[in-house]
């Protein structure tokens, strides 16, 4: 049987925690993978089967612009 938390872990791991920590950002880099995307994009994780069948960015943008036109247009009220 699987047992839950304890609450006195909780509590310990509570104790190990500093109220401030203070992070040395002059060694931080740049995202390198940032660049390679155009603003207001949004990346999603596929299934392999899904990225199998669609295995460019421009294959899964035609196949979901396809859709979106068969779809009802919603009513300007």
């Amino acid at each position: 049987m699987k047992e839950g938390r304890k609450t006195n872990e909780s509590a310990s791991s509570r104790e190990d925690m500093l109220p401030e920590y203070q992070f040395d950002y002059h060694k931080a880099k740049p995202n390198r993978f940032a660049r390679g995307f155009k603003r207001g994009s949004r990346a999603v994780v596929l299934d392999p089967d899904i990225a199998a069948v669609f295995p460019t960015p421009q294959s899964v943008n035609n196949v979901l612009r396809a859709l979106i036109e068969t779809m009802p247009q919603k009513s300007s009220r």
